[in-house]
């Protein structure tokens, strides 16, 4: 009498089990009769099966970056609401989401009031670089300050900068909605200083450059060292119009 040690596919799947194959241990044998009808050969059979555990490894591995890249939704370009803005260069957006300038370490800046969809094409473009494999981190700019200024009392600054610099694009959204202070102001600074020519970084503001002296404490010096910075690789998009979301909420029940 044969034991389950002996039975093929129970060493097949405790082998695949083993070898951590996930994808070919719940495929392998719908694939295998497949074979069989089609009269598949061995050699395409194995690439079949090694293909789909390639994808399936793949996908796991973007959910992985996504999920640390701690989005605030899951969104895309195809979904934007390109009539709803007055101003928009489409063609400026749609280079930004080929991910060039992650892969340059340049800078990316989308401009414009509230409500006109900056988050989500900030969201968008970080979401594709995470299905193209880089490390993405998506925060607040004012959360970033929070989360350093704790780090800072606690004496580990050092430590808590590499989370921030470390990623190959850092998204910094709503930079210029609430002010902040001086300390505020030289750990944003650092933040992009670190980052120079080092990884990509891709902001929302809605605050002109001109205006930028009142986000970092009025200190002229300090928005000139990093206007320098962000701007020296950089592309600007200024997206113009009015709430999406007020006149959503205008609209008769």
């Amino acid at each position: 009498m044969k034991t389950n040690t002996d039975n093929p596919h129970q060493k097949i799947q405790s082998t695949l089990e083993t070898l951590k194959l996930p994808w070919m241990r719940q495929n392998y044998e719908g694939l295998h009769r497949q074979a069989l009808k089609k009269q598949t050969g061995a050699l395409e059979y194995l690439h079949e099966l090694l293909h789909g555990e390639a994808l399936a490894r793949q996908e796991r591995s973007a959910e992985r970056r996504i999920k640390a890249a701690r989005l605030p939704a899951l969104k895309k370009l195809d979904t934007f609401n390109w009539q709803w803005p007055a101003s928009i260069d489409r063609a400026q957006v749609e280079h930004l989401a080929s991910l060039r300038f992650v892969e340059h370490q340049h800078n990316g800046v989308l401009l414009g009031p509230v409500g006109v969809g900056k988050t989500h094409l900030a969201t968008a473009i970080a979401l594709k670089a995470c299905r193209a494999g880089h490390k993405v981190l998506y925060t607040g700019a004012v959360e970033a300050i929070n989360d350093l200024i704790a780090a800072q009392k606690q004496g580990q600054l050092k430590l808590a900068l590499r989370k921030y610099t470390r990623p190959h694009l850092l998204v910094l959204d709503e930079i210029g909605y609430l002010p902040i202070d001086k300390t505020g102001a030289d750990l944003l600074f650092q933040i992009i200083s670190a980052r120079y020519e080092q990884g990509a970084l891709l902001i929302t503001t809605n605050q002109a450059y001109k205006d930028w002296p009142a986000i970092f404490n009025g200190d002229s010096t300090l928005t000139s060292a990093v206007l320098d910075r962000l701007l020296h690789h950089c592309e600007t998009v200024l997206i113009k119009g009015s709430s999406y979301r007020m006149r959503k909420a205008k609209e008769p029940a």
